[in-house]
């Protein structure tokens, strides 16, 4: 999974909000002609949080479908144990490879709680997981020890940008653990987790332009500095300054970018919303230049 982009699907809606089976298989494919390192449906940026579990069946169905075994398609789960359970067999049954356990829902909870979290889960699903800590999930290096002694978690997805702590938590875990930068818009910090040994990372910018994701990617791992450089300032900041002004803009800004695309992803579910006009008229400006800047056109 580190050798390429790692795609999170957006979820397709029809204007009344229904699940659209269509527009989800049409995306899934043009996300997997550009050959990312796996497929992670029904995530975050694929609004798990308003999916119930038939439309969760379909979306990870769909993504299982059309990736055909060529990439691992990991699914998303989450809330407590129990529900987390609920979508895991679900998973399992549309043939997921493994699974992305999301942050639990509203409460803190002391780190012996956020290992049994994951020690309940693993405990009723054959398939591996993921743990994802953001929010209010945050393992200390001790417990990053327990759970990947639990069999079947063999990562961590990391969402809380403190390089410290995750440096920490690299030096406890075992050499074949897996590691994830998860941080909103990951490119722009992309340099920073590398350093300190987690060199894979997610990519919302893969969901609607792909050619400014990969050309970033392989600028990276090619020590292609100016160009790197280039993308973050001309790019990536202004993008990342653009989705903080509004909460919920890390999804309903990606969404609104693969609509431009001409890609058939539909709106948002509240409580998410839509761009405003002007915020709109302002990413198109945006995604022109940046595919512009890897020869590409909107």
């Amino acid at each position: 999974m580190a050798q390429g982009v790692l795609s999170f699907p957006l979820t397709s809606f029809h204007e009344d909000g229904s699940l659209d089976p269509d527009g989800i298989r049409a995306y899934v494919a043009a996300q997997l002609a550009t050959a990312p390192g796996a497929l992670f449906p029904a995530c975050g940026t694929g609004e798990f949080f308003s999916l119930d579990e038939d439309e969760y069946r379909q979306v990870v169905s769909i993504a299982v479908e059309e990736s055909g075994g060529r990439v691992p398609v990991v699914a998303g789960t989450g809330y407590g144990w129990a529900q987390a359970v609920r979508f895991a067999r679900v998973a399992e049954e549309a043939g997921a490879d493994a699974l992305l356990v999301l942050p639990h829902y509203l409460i803190a909870a002391p780190q012996d709680g956020l290992v049994a979290q994951l020690e309940h889960i693993a405990a009723r699903t054959r398939l591996p997981l993921i743990a994802y800590q953001r929010g209010q999930v945050a393992f200390t290096a001790a417990s990053l020890k327990r759970i990947a002694a639990i069999p079947d978690v063999i990562g961590l997805k990391d969402g809380h940008s403190d390089l410290d702590r995750l440096q920490r938590l690299t030096l406890a875990a075992p050499e074949d653990f897996l590691f994830f930068n998860g941080a909103l818009t990951a490119e722009i910090q992309a340099r920073a987790y590398a350093a300190v040994g987690v060199p894979a990372y997610s990519s919302a910018v893969h969901a609607f332009a792909p050619e400014i994701a990969n050309a970033f990617f392989t600028a990276l791992r090619g020590g292609d500095h100016g160009t790197v450089d280039k993308l973050l300032r001309d790019f990536y900041v202004p993008l990342v300054e653009l989705r903080d002004r509004v909460p919920g803009y890390s999804v309903s800004l990606v969404k609104a970018a693969a609509r431009l695309r001409g890609r058939p992803v539909g709106p948002v579910r509240a409580p998410l919303t839509d761009p405003t006009a002007a915020d709109l008229a302002e990413l198109r400006t945006l995604l022109a230049a940046g595919l512009d800047l890897v020869g590409a056109a909107l």
